[in-house]
C-alpha cells in the first residue's frame, strides 16, 4: 500500500478506525511511524462531545483514543489489512489543562511505550495552537 500521508481526507482516515459519524474523534495524520502518530481533529458545533461551544473532557479522551486507534489502523493499511476493532482497557492517568471550543483544531502525538499481545501502552499528549492542553497514559486491546 501508497503511503499517503500527510492526509486530512476524513473518508480514509475514516476508513482506518472502527468508529462512524457522530462519534468520529479525528479528522487528519500528519505523521506516522512503527512508534508515534500525529493526529488533528477539528472540533465542530454539531459534535456530540460539545456543549454550550466546549468541547468535554471525555470528547478528549475519545479523541486521544481513537488517534490510538488511527495508529493501528494505519499500520494495518500499510501491510494491505483490514484493522481489527480495539478498546480501551485502561486508562492509567487523564489530565485536562483546557478545554477547547467549537472551531478549535486539536493536535495529539501518540507514543507507543510498549506493545504485547494485542495490548498497546500509550503516552498521548494534545495540544491547542502548540499549548499542551491535555496528556494520558493508557492501555488498548485489540480484539
Amino acid at each position: 500500500m501508497e503511503n499517503r500521508l500527510p492526509t486530512s481526507d476524513p473518508q480514509f482516515v475514516e476508513s482506518l478506525i472502527p468508529q462512524r459519524f457522530p462519534f468520529v474523534m479525528v479528522d487528519s495524520i500528519a505523521e506516522y511511524s512503527e512508534s508515534h502518530l500525529v493526529s488533528g481533529f477539528e472540533i465542530r458545533e454539531e459534535n456530540i462531545f460539545v456543549l454550550d461551544g466546549i468541547f468535554q473532557a471525555s470528547g478528549l479522551v475519545e479523541h486521544q483514543a481513537q488517534s490510538v486507534a488511527l495508529h493501528t489502523g494505519y499500520k494495518f493499511y500499510l501491510l494491505g489489512k483490514e484493522a481489527p476493532t480495539g478498546y480501551i482497557g485502561a486508562i492509567k492517568t487523564f489530565e485536562a489543562m483546557a478545554l477547547p471550543k467549537t472551531g478549535d483544531r486539536l493536535k495529539s502525538e501518540i507514543s507507543i511505550i510498549n506493545e504485547m499481545m494485542g495490548v498497546t501502552l500509550v503516552d498521548v499528549v494534545t495540544t491547542l495552537k502548540d499549548e499542551v492542553i491535555a496528556r494520558s497514559q493508557m492501555k488498548t486491546v485489540i480484539m
